[in-house]
């Protein structure tokens, strides 16, 4: 490459490309380090599985990925291979002749990238060499009892290794780039800064240590993110080692970026320094090729919800489950962090407003977080097998019923209906509907927990009562386990369960990005998030009137806790108001978002954070063209002209509103129009914004 050739960002079709002339991949090598590659933890395993492609189809044979090998996982995700790079090869066998075992192969997933895995176990003999190391270069001590960091040395020691024996094999190219994610790979990236590897680091937190442990204490964190006294905060909850970690990697890396604005402002005061960029995570886009097809699969799958609620409140099923609305919350089981505690607050609330208008509504609310149980609730087994038994009694009777006409119609007569059924029929009908008397509420929870005493959710519901009695609008069900296509309470899996949903509630307190909303928002279902999700910040920035598209954002940062359960109540109860029409309307809008969570589009960020790395790292061969950071500000849906002016419109605050009103509303929806307005803005160039007086820009730094 010729020195002094500078990188550049060209638009195509409204989405960024590298030009191949101003970076050939050819002269770069790309490695992409996570403790999550093949191994299933949490959301980054998420980031990085789902953004593979588009990373694969950008940089091909020269786009590796870095784990740990854990034989279980490896067994269904991964098919071995030979490195085809003769340079990787060789550093992977001088490892090898040291004792070390070190896997390659394909990761089997879309875009079938390549994975170096590293066996933890195999190197662990020399772990306490491998601290004095991490000790001397940067004053971090690692407590023996603490796996997880001991663990974390091993697998930095290892990636440091590998691109120490690779990159001395190289002279002036290719040039290596390394993208670090979270602290556990940290110490991969520390220890290639302070043995000088010419190696273009990138560092990635998708959520900082600190901020969580802080959020899931119930503190005002985000009032006082300047006031705390971080070494004492992380010293107290006996972090400070990892904290440490996080904090050396962040400020080693050349380039340094996180998931989401909010996050950003919380690294800035936690980890005392500001992200170079800022990434947002996206999803792999699958679009139907019939239109409104994810429309047929909400009914499909609606349908089977339904199913599992006539087991589950068999001998209650006094409302209309045409007129009733699944809600949802997903996630990990952080009670305060994943909003749950707001949401069963509002739900109490909510309850209280659709009693006192006397609606025919009925909301069904499902929280799916997993927790410790012993097995399957015996009355909700027993529900399911009630209505099973009930459908074939029902089904017998028809059969019986059914051939009695036909033989009648055969015989050109009409049949006396009340002699086609006859006693042994009505008793086993009878037997039918004694079966399905209950003497007790349905159960709030699918599964025995093994400490409902304690259990925050269980508890909460206790306090305000909702225990699912007839009068009750609101319905509560606690399903304590992973979804599953197998499972014999509701057997959906985990996508199928969020299509079949209406609204998906995620009214978190801490959500560096928020895939929940997001998943949602693929499949055209409305969602509920916050102004400190990073989804929530993000749709605010990209979209004029984020709830027309069915983006319901609750501000938990300016308003005090119960203004903001009152808003989430109101955001509940207007959307009960909607009738089916208006449902649909806002799924198509919702669904036509995707576009902007789709790699495609979102990975220009990621591009943008490795071409500064390389400006910064090898300033002589590389320059950052003044135009190439990514910019959105100004970017946003517009508001659909269908909706009314005022918000108080297109939400009823009393359900008695004029059908005359639907039937104005619904006439001045064209559904095609809007679509291609919002396919021709997604395709709309990026403006430019200039840097805020009194801040001088840096070499290769702009605002994001």
């Amino acid at each position: 490459m010729p020195l002094g050739r500078s990188l550049s960002m060209t638009s195509l079709n409204g989405l960024p490309q590298c030009e191949d002339e101003d970076l050939p991949v050819e002269d770069l090598l790309l490695f992409e380090v996570s403790w999550e590659v093949t191994n299933k933890v949490g959301g980054i395993y998420t980031v990085i599985q789902t953004k593979a492609k588009t990373t694969a189809d950008e940089w091909g044979e020269n786009y590796f990925l870095i784990g740990p090998y854990f034989e279980q996982n490896v067994k269904t995700q991964v098919e071995f291979s030979e490195p085809p790079n003769p340079a990787v090869k060789k550093a992977m066998d001088t490892m090898k002749s040291q004792g070390c075992q070190v896997f390659f192969g394909r990761w089997l997933i879309e875009g079938s990238p390549y994975v170096l895995l590293f066996d933890i176990g195999s190197a662990a003999w020399n772990l306490d060499k491998w601290k004095g190391e991490l000790w001397e270069v940067s004053n971090i001590g690692i407590p023996f009892h603490d796996q997880e960091a001991n663990d974390a040395v091993i697998f930095g020691s290892l990636t440091a290794w590998f691109l120490r024996e690779l990159s001395c094999q190289f002279d002036d190219k290719p040039n290596i780039i390394a993208h670090f994610h979270e602290w556990q790979a940290g110490v991969g990236l520390i220890l290639s800064r302070s043995q000088k590897l010419p190696v273009a680091t990138i560092f990635t937190t998708h959520a900082t240590l600190l901020g969580r442990y802080l959020c899931a204490a119930s503190i005002d964190f985000y009032n006082n993110l300047d006031q705390f006294d971080i070494d004492k905060e992380a010293g107290e909850r006996q972090i400070y080692h990892r904290y440490c970690m996080e904090r050396a990697s962040v400020h080693c890396a050349h380039v340094f970026t996180t998931v989401s604005q909010i996050t950003a402002t919380e690294a800035e005061h936690m980890l005392k320094k500001s992200p170079d960029v800022v990434t947002p995570n996206g999803l792999n886009i699958k679009k139907f090729s019939a239109m409104h097809e994810f429309q047929n699969l909400h009914s499909m799958y609606k349908a089977r919800i339904q199913e599992f609620i006539r087991g589950h409140f068999y001998g209650h099923l006094d409302f209309d489950l045409d007129k009733t609305l699944f809600f949802f919350i997903a996630g990990r089981y952080e009670f305060s962090n994943k909003g749950a505690d707001m949401f069963l607050e509002a739900l109490s609330r909510l309850n209280f407003l659709l009693r006192v208008h006397k609606t025919d509504v009925t909301v069904v609310v499902f929280f799916i977080m997993p927790a410790k149980t012993n097995n399957f609730n015996v009355e909700t087994l027993k529900g399911q097998a009630v209505r099973k038994q009930l459908w074939d009694t029902a089904q017998s009777v028809k059969e019986k019923f059914g051939r009695k006409l036909y033989n009648s119609l055969l015989k050109g007569e009409i049949p006396d209906l009340n002699k086609i059924l006859d006693r042994d029929d009505i008793s086993i009908m009878k037997r039918a509907i004694f079966t399905t008397q209950r003497h007790t509420l349905p159960p709030v929870t699918t599964h025995n927990m093994i400490d409902d005493s304690n259990d925050p959710i269980l508890n909460t519901i206790r306090r305000i009562g909702l225990f699912n009695n007839r009068t009750d609008r609101v319905k509560v069900i606690l399903h304590p386990e992973f979804l599953s296509s197998t499972s014999p309470l509701l057997p959906l899996d985990y996508e199928e369960f969020v299509r079949g949903c209406h609204l998906g509630v995620f009214p978190s307190y801490y959500e560096p990005w928020g895939y929940t909303p997001a998943e949602c928002t693929v499949m055209g279902i409305p969602s509920v998030t916050t102004n400190l999700s990073g989804f929530g910040c993000f749709m605010q920035e990209h979209v004029a009137d984020p709830a027309a598209y069915g983006i319901y954002i609750v501000d938990r940062r300016f308003r005090s806790p119960d203004e903001s359960c009152n808003q989430l109540t109101q955001f509940l109860y207007g959307f009960c108001q909607q009738n089916r029409r208006q449902r649909i309307i806002q799924r198509n809008r919702t669904e036509r978002l995707s576009d902007l969570l789709d790699w495609k589009y979102l990975g220009r960020y990621y591009m943008h954070a490795r071409h500064l790395a390389l400006s910064r790292t090898f300033p002589v061969k590389f320059e950052l063209e003044p135009s190439a950071p990514p910019k959105t500000e100004g970017f946003r849906y517009p508001r659909p002209s269908s909706v009314p002016p005022s918000p108080s419109a297109s939400q009823h605050s009393s359900p008695h509103h004029s059908e005359a009103e639907d039937e104005d509303e619904d006439e001045r929806y064209d559904e095609d129009e809007e679509a291609e307005r919002d396919r021709q803005n997604i395709k709309s160039p990026f403006t430019i914004g200039a840097l805020p007086q009194g801040k001088k820009k840096q070499h290769g730094e702009y605002r994001n």
